[in-house]
């Protein structure tokens, strides 16, 4: 009981110290990615590592007309591992979509056609293929649900499966991202 004035005063104080962290994107993505600095994190990071990781997109986003959060995943991971001290070139990702994912890669005409909004997606995703992240959609999504190749965001590439997709970038070193 008697430290309970003290607990209370830690409860009402914490989320105001939370609430001042702010984020920040860049290095490598800035027009998403925002991540959090951690500047003495005890489980360190060896900025002379690769980091090649595989990220799954299957799920849409919530909304035609909101950005898929998984995305911004990606483009976090760029982002903290950078801001992190980890060199660029050092940092690798790739995103293999799939299922109703699929039409988040449409160019801006396709997805209006679809949705009646531009896709708030097509912008990450060139950012995403410019700083070098392979963007692959699953050929045989792509097939089932008549995608054609020319009607994607510029950079995405179509790979015969998402299976194979996941098997060659492993044989080149990525590891999957478990989530």
């Amino acid at each position: 009981m008697r430290h309970l004035p003290w607990l209370l005063a830690v409860l009402l104080f914490a989320p105001s110290v939370a609430a001042q962290q702010s984020t920040s994107a860049g290095p490598i993505i800035h027009s998403s990615g925002a991540v959090f600095a951690v500047p003495t994190p005890s489980f360190e990071t060896n900025p002379d590592q690769s980091y090649k990781v595989a990220f799954e997109l299957a799920g849409a986003s919530s909304s035609p007309d909101r950005l898929n959060p998984s995305l911004n995943t990606v483009a976090r991971f760029l982002n903290m591992h950078a801001q992190g001290g980890v060199p660029q070139d050092r940092v690798q990702a790739a995103v293999v979509v799939h299922g109703a994912a699929a039409w988040e890669l449409l160019n801006d005409e396709g997805y209006r056609a679809r949705h009646g909004v531009d896709n708030p997606n097509a912008a990450l995703i060139r950012e995403l293929v410019r700083a070098g992240t392979k963007v692959i959609l699953c050929g045989q999504t792509a097939a089932s649900r008549g995608i054609s190749h020319d009607g994607l965001v510029d950079g995405v590439q179509v790979a015969l499966s998402a299976m194979t997709a996941f098997a060659m970038l492993q044989e080149q070193g990525f590891r999957v991202n478990p989530w």
